[in-house]
């Protein structure tokens, strides 16, 4: 399948590393990996902030670099489920039917990535190798607006190596939330240290999610604790394979 990678600009700019993995796992499952340049910002930040008017240059451009893809595939919930339920919303008023038109054909073939290896594939395990001991935190949007339930945990259950520990009230906002992390500084920290604490409860290496931007808010102030645990990307534990490691460190 020929399958164009949004990376998203968060990733982009600060975890690169998520988009690499998501190439090399989908490379190694035979398919074609395609990166539009022209790609940017999904504008969900703004959508978010009640600036859907201002998303819509930026809904232009998605259409544009995307409008002629096979499918697809983004390491980001999040930015996945402000494509599929902000979009149309945010261009009721516009009177421009042919981009709401466009919106409507993308939209039902841009697929996050753990959805898509196992709702769209129909493929569990990909062939991994990460023996460490993980927990998956759920985001909110990977739990609420994009729903894709079991999707991550079939395929973390499939890794070799990997001993998977479930997070105690793992359907807890982490805090982060966009700018909510900024203009409730407070309420942010306070959520996070509940999420933590879950998260140290459990003795696991390693926090996992779908979204790097709750990954870095909890790696963050886990960092901070000097805990010893790491937040790494679903991404990346499924790009893993025995290569890359020697006698059980991470090349």
């Amino acid at each position: 399948m020929r399958v164009a990678l949004f990376i998203t600009c968060y990733n982009d700019t600060l975890f690169p590393q998520t988009g690499i993995a998501t190439v090399r796992l989908l490379e190694r499952l035979g398919h074609t990996v395609e990166f539009p340049e022209n790609q940017t910002c999904c504008g969900q930040m703004h959508s978010n902030t009640g600036y859907g008017d201002e998303a819509i240059p930026l809904i232009r451009r998605f259409v544009k670099a995307f409008r002629d893809a096979e499918v697809v595939v983004s390491p980001s919930s999040s930015c996945v489920s402000n494509i599929r339920t902000a979009y149309l919303r945010s261009l009721v008023d516009t009177g421009d039917e042919a981009l709401k038109r466009d919106v409507a054909d993308l939209v039902p073939r841009v697929f996050e990535l753990s959805q898509f290896l196992v709702e769209k594939l129909g493929v569990e395990d990909v062939g991994a190798y990460y023996p460490r001991r993980v927990t998956y935190h759920p985001t909110c949007n990977s739990l609420r607006a994009l729903k894709v339930g079991e999707a991550p945990l079939k395929l973390l259950r499939a890794v070799r190596g990997l001993d998977l520990i479930e997070l105690p009230d793992a359907q807890e906002c982490c805090g982060f939330g966009g700018t909510f992390a900024v203009k409730n500084e407070d309420t942010s920290v306070a959520m996070l240290s509940d999420k933590m604490r879950t998260v140290l409860g459990t003795r696991a290496e390693i926090c996992t999610a779908l979204d790097s931007s709750c990954l870095m808010h909890i790696g963050g102030g886990l960092h901070r604790l000097r805990s010893g645990v790491r937040t790494v990307h679903l991404a990346e534990i499924l790009a893993s394979t025995e290569g890359d490691f020697i006698h059980g460190e991470r090349r």
